[in-house]
């Protein structure tokens, strides 16, 4: 705390995962393998939207989103949360520093929530009026709900991280986390939070709960309209859409409830920590990997695309009298 009483900012150190430097080390190396293998996939899939284009429809526009905000997403957390670990918990952070990166994880956790409803009534338009989906999803409809979920998460994150960062912190400050977890965060303040958990818990349920009832609502509609159908092949098709979409879902909203819709009170910090890893190691990394595999059309536009990359990169063969390329 002397950095605190020099300068008058507030400082804050992540508890390890481990005081032995050979776990931590392993913990170090798992972590980084996650996060560059979500970094690749998110990449992977962003270009292969990007680039080709027979996967220029809403559907994948709204994946070239999910995407981009995973990437956004996991370097908010994972570098200093790598960071940490190498200096075994000893590196600080300021609370501004916290502050900016609660913010980014609740702009960008909060547009992902609200971007899945906003796939979820892609996939309904798309299977219960296929008549009039390109009328209903217009470019200019599909944009302006891009930016109306990312609006919602600005709007979401600004006031939680003002009302965290006035809070008055004293004594041992410590966060028993790997990043600046509002839960975790308010702990640590040395006075009465009832006002910042309910602050925390309504937007919790403006970001997860409401997006999870309409995901619920057009789901329910989805699934009676595919039970109406008589075609075998149609209602495969039908299930087949949907699937990625529905694995992303139970992902993302399942940990974000056992998280930030229960009482804080219900659950231990290790167990938060732990549910933690999944959502922001875990899901960004299984992401892209659930619609690479489970959605036929984008695994082989990704078949695609690395094979003209790899073509591109080819080196040029010289025989005599010949030229191969």
């Amino acid at each position: 705390m002397e950095e605190e009483n020099q300068t008058g900012v507030v400082y804050f150190h992540f508890c390890p995962f481990s005081t032995n430097s050979t776990v931590a080390s392993l913990v170090f190396v798992g972590f980084l393998l996650l996060y560059l293998g979500s970094l690749i996939g998110n990449l992977t899939i962003g270009l292969t939207v990007w680039q080709d284009h027979s996967l220029h429809t809403p559907m994948y526009f709204f994946l070239f989103v999910l995407a981009t905000l995973e990437l956004g997403y996991s370097t908010n957390i994972a570098p200093l949360t790598l960071a940490s670990i190498l200096s075994m918990g000893k590196m600080l952070i300021s609370l501004p520093s916290c502050g900016a990166q609660m913010f980014f994880f609740i702009l960008l956790g909060g547009s992902d929530c609200v971007l899945l409803a906003i796939m979820a009534y892609d996939r309904y338009v798309a299977i219960c009026h296929p008549l009039h989906y390109s009328l209903i999803m217009s470019w200019q409809l599909c944009g302006q709900m891009t930016l109306g979920s990312l609006g919602l998460g600005f709007l979401l994150s600004l006031p939680l991280t003002i009302l965290i960062c006035h809070l008055p912190f004293c004594g041992h400050n410590e966060i028993y986390h790997f990043f600046c977890d509002m839960p975790a965060v308010m702990r640590l303040a040395c006075t009465d939070t009832r006002i910042h958990q309910a602050a925390l818990f309504a937007i919790s349920m403006a970001a997860v709960a409401i997006p999870f009832l309409l995901i619920c609502l057009s789901y329910g509609c989805i699934v009676a309209t595919i039970l109406r159908m008589k075609s075998t092949e149609g209602k495969r098709r039908a299930f087949s859409t949907c699937s990625s979409h529905l694995l992303v879902v139970v992902l993302q909203y399942g940990c974000c409830t056992l998280i930030y819709l229960r009482p804080s009170s219900s659950y231990t910090p290790e167990e938060g920590r732990a549910v933690s890893v999944v959502y922001t190691f875990f899901s960004p990394l299984l992401n892209p990997l659930i619609y690479s595999i489970r959605n036929q059309e984008v695994a082989v536009a990704v078949k695609r695309l690395l094979a003209r990359m790899f073509w591109l990169r080819k080196p040029e063969t010289f025989l005599p009298g010949k030229i191969i390329h």
